[in-house]
């Protein structure tokens, strides 16, 4: 599955709207029509960058860009704007595009801002991972894994709601059939919850089940 996008774009738009050609390239694309509407669904859709067309809503950009920072810290930002409307240099994007261009130079300015192509990026309920890039992103919480921390989380991310044995991990990602080195594993899971969590000592995603393995429950 390939990234999610939030396109915050005003109902009345003059200019024709790319959301077609994005979705065509298979990106998920949340479309809203005002700024509070987009900080109101934010957490919930937790998206891998915004598209503010600025030029649509009549407005600069620059307060909806920094509402956006305040809720979400560290979300990739491209705003459109009119072809008279001035660039800003505040800092509150990371591109901006002015009217008219193509859709293939909205792809080309917003793809080096995204975590993977669709090969390399797992989603599962609220968590992706970046399998290439080795980043994880938790509801606006974002953290680069250790190859080993990546590939425990990849395996957990194959098997959402089912519960894995210890053994199974310890055979996969440490390639051992000793399993009596609990604390490695225990060590691992809590770097995991560290990354993923809100609350690592109140797990609400990844749950261990005692005697047995772990679970996780993307869909928290």
């Amino acid at each position: 599955m390939k990234a999610r996008i939030l396109w915050i774009e005003g109902k009345r738009a003059d200019s024709p709207t790319f959301v077609p050609a994005l979705r065509k390239k298979e990106y998920t694309v949340d479309v809203v029509s005002t700024g509070n509407a987009a900080l109101e669904q934010l957490s919930s859709l937790d998206p891998d960058l915004a598209v503010v067309n600025a030029a649509s809503l009549r407005t600069s950009g620059k307060r909806i860009c920094r509402q956006l920072r305040e809720k979400l810290n560290g979300l990739p930002i491209v705003v459109i704007i009119g072809p008279d409307q001035p660039d800003s240099d505040d800092g509150c994007a990371n591109a901006f595009l002015k009217l008219p261009f193509t859709a293939r130079k909205l792809l080309n300015r917003i793809q080096p801002l995204l975590p993977g192509d669709g090969e390399h990026l797992l989603h599962v309920g609220l968590i992706r991972l970046d399998t290439e890039r080795r980043r994880v992103r938790c509801q606006g919480r974002e953290a680069r894994l250790t190859p080993r921390l990546a590939q425990l989380l990849q395996i957990l991310m194959e098997h959402p709601g089912a519960v894995v044995e210890r053994a199974q991990l310890f055979r996969q990602v440490w390639k051992t059939e000793y399993t009596e080195d609990t604390r490695t594993l225990d060590v691992h899971i809590s770097w995991l919850r560290e990354a993923l969590e809100e609350d690592p000592r109140h797990p609400q995603f990844l749950k261990t089940i005692r005697g047995v393995g772990y679970r996780l429950d993307a869909s928290s």
